[in-house]
């Protein structure tokens, strides 16, 4: 068999084409998506950043290998949120993971380029995103409209404690869906004979709110939703076990940490769905071509415990609807 011999630039050009082509694609290898995510409390108790971390590993993401995931915890200071957003944006990170409104809002106003995936309560009502079916811009994710279940939290409290009459609402003003809420459970409130408070619970102010509700002696205790308010969740539950006082959640982990009620979508579960967007954004989706879910799906925790430890006999029909009770 006779071999044809190649013309030098013939031969150049396969050798090029060798050459280029391991290096190009090592090229790509090396590239490792970045995904910056911002909490207003600790990662020890971030329920959240678990869920976005398993979903990751769901969906074959190696953390720290295959993708780098730069985590920001401002330790209760709603103040130094805007700082953290900055500072991943400085990373050049693809995609910012944002719960809840505040953080989203922060967000937004730092970058209208950096695709964003949230999970708020009402993101239309916010003005984060033009539609739930066309977002419109670089935000999109999940949508929890606990607006629609708030007064669940205040019917729920009273069927458990039929007598309840004062109740303090713990809320952020400075958060637009809370102040929604906290609208319509004013509104609800004379229908089911109570009488409403609010009272702020930022993390500055929520030993004086303390002090009003025993000076007052308020005898029931709805916790709002807002981001700043969950990192506060294991003092308010020592609180109100100190001070006796029936108190009705929007976070389920205060049930097992002594709460009495919680009414609660699952952030773990919902952080686990939302890293699929994560994901399909690192693919090549754009966040405005992809449509903002709307999740329903709340549960109903009980702590028999606490409520022993309260005097207080629940009603056998609120306990049938549980989803969980804690004996």
């Amino acid at each position: 068999m006779q071999f044809t011999p190649l013309k030098r630039r013939e031969f150049l050009s396969v050798l090029g084409g060798a050459v280029t082509w391991p290096i190009a694609t090592l090229g790509q290898r090396l590239t490792i998506p970045r995904v910056g995510y911002v909490w207003i409390g600790e990662r020890e108790t971030d329920v959240r950043g678990a869920g976005l971390r398993q979903g990751l590993e769901d969906r074959g993401y190696v953390i720290g290998r295959s993708l780098l995931l730069e985590e920001r915890y401002a330790q209760g200071d709603a103040k130094s949120i805007s700082k953290l957003v900055a500072e991943l944006l400085e990373l050049k990170v693809d995609v910012l993971a944002t719960p809840g409104t505040p953080i989203t809002l922060a967000a937004r106003r730092a970058t209208s380029k950096v695709p964003i995936v949230m999970l708020t309560g009402d993101p239309v009502g916010a003005g984060l995103i033009e539609s739930l079916s066309r977002p419109g811009g670089n935000v999109t994710g999940l949508s929890l409209l606990s607006g629609d279940y708030s007064v669940k939290w205040l019917e729920l409290l009273k069927e458990a404690v039929p007598k309840l009459g004062r109740v303090a609402v713990l809320w952020n003003p400075d958060n637009p869906q809370i102040v929604a809420e906290v609208g319509r459970l004013r509104q609800a409130a004379p229908t089911l004979g109570v009488e409403v408070t609010a009272l702020p619970a930022r993390p500055n102010e929520i030993e004086a709110t303390f002090e009003t509700i025993q000076r007052a002696g308020l005898d029931g205790l709805v916790v709002t939703d807002d981001s700043s308010i969950d990192t506060l969740t294991p003092r308010i539950v020592a609180f109100a076990a100190d001070l006796r006082v029936p108190a009705i959640y929007p976070f389920s982990h205060a049930v097992r940490q002594g709460g009495l009620i919680s009414y609660s979508a699952d952030f773990f579960e919902l952080w686990r769905r939302g890293a699929g967007y994560v994901d399909r954004i690192l693919k090549g989706a754009h966040p405005s071509e992809l449509p903002v879910e709307q999740t329903t799906a709340v549960q109903l925790k009980i702590n028999l415990r606490t409520a022993k430890s309260l005097g207080l006999s629940i009603p056998p029909t609120l306990l049938a609807r549980a989803d969980e009770v804690i004996e």
